[in-house]
């Protein structure tokens, strides 16, 4: 069978990094082809060179056995290679038939825009794709896993035999990822290559054929999914194998309360809720999307309003009515979305872990002392083990795990004793994840009391000492951590109604 991509010896350096080291990859038609690595492994970087956005500084790349130069974004659409970002590309005032062909839409005479067709050969990308979406829809109006649906049909428009998709569930729930995959599924049967680069272990082996392993910008093998053990696969990517994190639960029963929400409320997103965070605790909070467990942690951190309850902090009501107000009480909220509400991307290291602390570093005149930040940088930098060239490194430049650790030390140096991780490995690769989970647990043995959002029940089972279960912005049950509880049970309060609720407490 010809081979729709064949990749070798692939090089690329950026300034100080080498990025790629004769790295390799192949596709044939027909076939799910993962990639996988941790964060900064290559991954990215190598579909880049295939999709035209890099350029490679050596080794050679074949498409449908002829050798290709694919010198731009263009010339790889021309060769039928499409690419969906993990970040999507769409338009939100246009329509979704605009987004598919702009630049190339079907004119009239005298240039005009021919819209029944624009429509009409949208509709026929839908009706291959056997997904409904119309193609008059604005973007805005589409949920993020329709919007990942045009990002496809804009890929198929340009009649792409190759298609790589880049972290396509990052925002997907269960029943919109079974979606996607079975979309894969038919285009597989078409015989369309997909490159899938994932992180999550599960999917890579309900969809994908073979695995490709890069580690540190190398090749490191390729496997069949079906015949090869997770654990084999973990170990290719780190280099290691990786200590399992077991939840230890410790004896809380003297440890002093150090948060208390009482009938929390707000509109139908937060019904009347209630619980307690001792010091040195992990309480888990589980649930369905939508289930409104972001929304009890941006009301307990003011940063939406509540319409009722109250807030108790180490035994004291707390007027928390706005983000400051939380951390003037010691509260930290580590944002589902790091990169737009815990970073500035676009500055260094030392002043992302110092932006929250700058009084702290500042004279009576406002001028800053530097060499008081770069020291008290560098030394959280050692102690959260962040891998960076160095102190002034753009944020932007790091991987997920690293940018994770770095708002972790912000909320540390602002002395915040309360710390809530919403999605805390969200986009964040295995390697990198056991090392977030032992600084939690290292953070709770010191008396820190925190709070886990996480949509993978295994993190939450792994993590919390307690675990709360929340649907349809209700508190349906608190359940002991560890092996005393099975993702059944949590499952089981996740789906309860408020039928149900009513019943069980009448």
């Amino acid at each position: 069978m010809t081979q729709l991509v064949r990749m070798s010896g692939i090089d690329k350096h950026f300034p100080g990094v080498h990025a790629l080291k004769s790295a390799q990859f192949d596709l044939v038609p027909g076939e799910v082809h993962a990639l996988m690595g941790e964060n900064g492994a290559g991954k990215s970087t190598l579909m880049k060179v295939l999709s035209g956005i890099y350029q490679p500084d050596g080794g050679t790349v074949e498409v449908s056995g002829e050798s290709a130069t694919i010198n731009g974004p263009r010339a790889a659409q021309a060769l039928g290679i499409g690419i969906i970002h993990q970040e999507l590309a769409l338009m939100n005032d246009l329509t979704v038939a605009q987004n598919i062909f702009i630049g190339r839409e079907p004119r009239r005479s005298f240039g005009r825009l021919d819209e029944h067709r624009l429509n009409t050969d949208a509709d026929a990308i839908f009706a291959q794709m056997k997904v409904q979406i119309d193609p008059r829809a604005e973007v805005r109006s589409l949920s993020v896993a329709r919007q990942q649906m045009v990002e496809i049909a804009k890929a198929l428009s340009f009649r792409s035999r190759i298609l790589i998709m880049d972290e396509p569930t990052a925002a997907l729930n269960e029943a919109e990822t079974n979606e996607l995959f079975a979309i894969i599924r038919r285009l597989k049967s078409e015989g369309v290559g997909v490159v899938y680069i994932s992180h999550k272990m599960d999917e890579i082996r309900r969809i994908s054929d073979r695995v490709t392993i890069m580690r540190d910008g190398a090749y490191v093998g390729t496997v069949h999914a079906a015949d090869t053990p997770i654990e084999t696969i973990i170990s290719m990517m780190v280099g290691r194998d990786l200590q399992s994190v077991h939840v230890d639960i410790p004896d809380l029963t003297s440890a002093p309360v150090a948060l208390e929400v009482r009938g929390l409320g707000r509109g139908r997103a937060i019904r009347d809720v209630s619980f307690n965070l001792k010091q040195g605790e992990i309480l888990g909070f589980a649930g369905l999307m939508g289930a409104g467990r972001t929304e009890v942690a941006r009301a307990i951190f003011g940063a939406d309003p509540r319409d009722s309850g109250e807030i108790i902090v180490h035994g004291k009501s707390a007027m928390i009515r706005s983000p400051k107000d939380a951390v003037d009480a010691g509260i930290g909220y580590l944002s589902e979305d790091r990169k737009h509400f815990g970073l500035a991307l676009g500055l260094d290291v030392r002043a992302n872990i110092g932006m929250t602390s700058l009084a702290r570093f500042s004279n009576a005149v406002g001028m800053l002392n530097e060499a008081g930040l770069e020291k008290t940088a560098k030394d959280y930098i050692a102690k959260l083990a962040i891998r960076t060239p160095s102190d002034r490194q753009e944020v932007r430049l790091l991987s997920g795990g690293n940018q994770q650790k770095i708002v972790i030390a912000k909320w540390l140096l602002r002395n915040c004793d309360i710390l809530i991780f919403d999605e805390p490995t969200r986009g964040i690769d295995v390697g990198a994840k056991a090392e977030i989970y032992r600084l939690m647990q290292a953070l709770a043995a010191d008396g820190k009391a925190i709070i886990v959002i996480s949509s993978e029940l295994p993190e939450v089972l792994r993590l919390s000492h307690r675990i709360a279960v929340m649907c349809e912005g209700r508190l349906t049950g608190i359940l002991p951590g560890g092996p005393a509880t099975s993702q059944e049970e949590i499952m089981r309060l996740a789906t309860v109604r408020q039928s149900a609720v009513e019943e069980a407490t009448a």
